[in-house]
């Protein structure tokens, strides 16, 4: 009924009007009727009551009503200001949607709505247009685009399944990203699948070039890594022949121009070497093949190692080379050991370079960084300017190019330590001032060995309450002495005026006394005589070059060679002082630390029983080469100039009984290259069991991918052109002894 008066307000109110009026019509009626009757029992009295009662019913109805219409009123006034309300907002949210429909039909990515059936519910103005049609024929169809190639598909957490496609359209094939997840528009009505797809065709296009540009380049790497091996290799065989002949001719009997001559001839061909070892080491960073080692190594005979290689060219120039390991630091640590030789050989011997007064030293300390050690190359040289600090790391830089064209160089040395010393996790970093030196600092996680536990090899001396004078120049290597004898608790005294050191000797009593012999050979005698009375250890440090020089045997109980071994002052601090010292050429309390190669090698000592040596070489003159130097070492000698040639030889040697001990093996060579004439040679053996013939071969390949086919064709090792004669002695009289020939 209030669905019928709210649809027909007028018919209501006539139906309403009606009653109201037939009901109260027919009550004033009746009761008039009634009460005219003869047996109606009318009393006015009585009828006046009952119309004032009924009028002041009449009047409490009209009060109620009037108050309800009141009420009623104010309801339909706060149910307009709320109706007002709605329309409003009813208005902002078509206002919304027209604008989010515009922007959604506006988005340059395609928007597209459809239900279960794949029907097409809503598409944006971007599908249209990339599909063709108009809007009103797309919605309603199940219109898919052509997929010409489906990229990789991945599902999100959320459900959102991620893929691109590359599709067929209208302006021709563009590669499409889309994100396809089922939306609910409105309540109770069936989810949609929404799919917005962005063009990234120049995107795709860009990666795919840049992925075509990275395989080029890596093929470019690659050939570029294997034409360096190949120049190389045709460097480094007639390099063999220069270097190698230079060396035998130097021990020949030449006069003293000749011997001048063959020197720079030998230097030249060794400095050619150092530059193709640079120029390799760099195309294997550029390539991306530097393969780093993590094995045990001793810090400290590393370090005294690299500066004892560097000592005879500081010592040629009148420099000081000296080394200091900080005592906290483990024993041994693991890390690439050739790798950070190298990168201390560049710098220490970058810093003998630029440097023509004073000296260089190699400091071993704990780094800032837990688990780092800080290496320190610190030189007195032509320092480095600031404008020059920012590219020295560069490739084919140099600080000055009129400083290049003195000292020489590639540039390559320091860019190549920088980068293996990043390759191992760690920083290099440069201090200078021109005219006051460089600094380079090199900082690399370093952990200790488990056999290490921080603990050196050697007992360290205690000098607690001990005077030790140092009488020496000012020098690097005099401070870094000093430095490690008042770590072992000694008080020490640098002196480097010979006239102060002899008033202080009669002041106490020194535990010992160190004595330089680069102050002059009779100034140290002079002090060595007077420190009889005042100290038991009387030590004079010497070069290699001075080593054999006769001094008096009662002026000194020992000596030591610069630079110097830790192990070898602690032992000489520690020993019991001797009365007298015999000649210091032949000390024989020297310890093997002591024991350090002079600048000139002495001749190879013949082994007691030659070997028998197949040397397959393709060249005359390295063949030349071998030929002498294992004559020379008292070995038997056959020359084969191919790999065919060198197996007829060996089977012919097995066949009669007399078998090779060692064959050296060119792998490069015409016809039938070394690596798989050993291959024969170990299926020849393989056939018939067997003594095992050993297979050096002879490369000047360097390459890590080199070294493997060696070794997987079956040879036993290799030995690296330009042929180091010190190398080869070494591999031959091991072989002998593994065989019981050698006595």
């Amino acid at each position: 009924m209030r669905r019928f008066r709210r649809r027909h307000p007028r018919l209501s109110f006539a139906i309403r009007s009606l009653l109201i009026f037939t009901a109260a019509f027919g009550a004033a009626y009746g009761f008039i009727a009634g009460s005219r009757t003869e047996n109606s029992g009318y009393d006015p009295n009585a009828f006046a009551i009952g119309a004032s009662f009924l009028f002041a019913l009449a009047c409490v109805a009209l009060a109620t009503l009037s108050i309800r219409l009141r009420w009623v009123n104010k309801r339909l006034r706060t149910l307009a200001l709320h109706n007002e309300a709605l329309i409003d907002r009813n208005w902002e949210l078509k206002e919304a949607e027209e604008r989010a429909r515009s922007l959604f039909e506006s988005q340059g990515d395609l928007i597209v709505l459809r239900d279960h059936d794949g029907r097409i519910t809503f598409v944006n103005d971007a599908y249209c247009e990339l599909a063709g049609q108009p809007a009103g024929a797309l919605i309603g169809s199940r219109f898919n685009f052509e997929v010409v190639e489906q990229g990789e598909t991945a599902l999100e957490a959320n459900g959102t399944r991620v893929h691109d496609q590359k599709i067929a359209t209208q302006v021709g094939p563009r590669w499409i990203a889309w994100r396809e997840g089922w939306v609910r528009s409105d309540a109770g009505q069936p989810a949609e699948l929404r799919c917005v797809g962005r063009d990234v065709t120049d995107r795709t296009e860009t990666e795919r070039a840049l992925a075509e540009a990275r395989d080029q380049a890596d093929a470019a790497n690659r050939a570029k890594s294997r034409f360096l091996a190949m120049a190389s290799h045709e460097i480094r065989t007639p390099l063999n022949g220069i270097i190698g002949m230079s060396g035998l001719l130097l021990e020949t009997s030449l006069t003293q121009e000749q011997t001048t001559y063959a020197k720079a001839v030998k230097t030249s061909g060794e400095a050619l070497m150092a530059l193709i070892e640079e120029l390799l080491d760099y195309s294997k960073i550029e390539a991306g093949k530097l393969d780093l080692e993590q094995r045990p190594f001793a810090l400290t005979t590393l370090i005294e190692e690299v500066t004892e290689l560097l000592a005879p060219r500081a010592q040629a120039k009148h420099l000081e080379i000296a080394a200091y390991v900080d005592e906290n630091l483990p024993h041994e640590v693991v890390g690439d050991a050739a790798r950070l030789r190298q990168v201390l050989l560049n710098l220490a011997g970058n810093a003998i370079k630029f440097t023509s007064t004073g000296g260089v030293a190699l400091i071993v300390e704990p780094g800032i960084w837990p688990g780092h050690i800080s290496f320190l190359v610190r030189d007195t040289g032509i320092g480095i300017a600031p404008e020059a600090q920012a590219r020295i790391f560069r490739e084919f830089e140099q600080a000055d190019e009129r400083i290049a064209r003195s000292y020489g160089g590639t540039g390559l040395g320091l860019s190549i330590s920088e980068r293996i010393v990043r390759r191992m996790g760690g920083r290099i970093t440069l201090v200078s001032e021109p005219g006051k030196g460089s600094t380079f600092e090199v900082s690399l996680p370093l952990g200790a060995a488990e056999s290490s536990a921080g603990q050196n090899t050697f007992e360290s001396p205690d000098l607690a309450g001990k005077s030790v004078l140092l009488a020496a120049p000012t020098s690097i290597e005099a401070s870094l002495i000093a430095r490690r004898l008042e770590r072992w608790g000694g008080q020490t005294c640098v002196v480097s005026d010979i006239e102060v050191a002899l008033v202080l000797l009669p002041e106490r009593s020194w535990h010992a006394v160190l004595i330089d012999r680069a102050l002059g050979a009779d100034m140290a005698e002079r002090l060595g005589e007077a420190a009889r009375d005042y100290a038991a250890r009387r030590l004079i440090l010497l070069t290699p070059a001075t080593r054999h020089e006769q001094m008096p045997r009662d002026a000194f109980t020992g000596y030591l060679v610069k630079p110097l071994r830790v192990a070898s002052l602690a032992a000489r601090l520690a020993r019991a002082p001797e009365v007298a010292s015999p000649d210091l050429a032949g000390d024989p309390m020297i310890e093997p630390a002591d024991t350090k190669s002079d600048v000139e090698s002495a001749p190879a000592t013949p082994i007691a029983h030659g070997l028998s040596v197949l040397v397959a070489e393709d060249n005359e003159i390295n063949a030349l080469l071998m030929r002498s130097l294992l004559t020379r070492l008292g070995h038997r000698v056959v020359i084969a100039i191919n790999g065919e040639a060198a197996l007829e030889s060996w089977l012919a040697a097995k066949s009669a009984g007399t078998p090779y001990d060692l064959v050296l093996m060119d792998v490069q060579m015409p016809q039938l290259d070394g690596i798989e004439t050993t291959k024969r040679i170990r299926v020849l053996e393989a056939a018939e069991p067997g003594r095992h013939t050993p297979i050096l071969a002879l490369t000047a390949n360097t390459l890590v991918e080199d070294r493997y086919a060696c070794f997987e064709a079956g040879m036993d090792g290799f030995l690296i052109k330009p042929l180091d004669r010190e190398k080869l002695t070494e591999a031959l009289a091991q072989l002998a002894a593994s065989r019981q020939l050698a006595v």
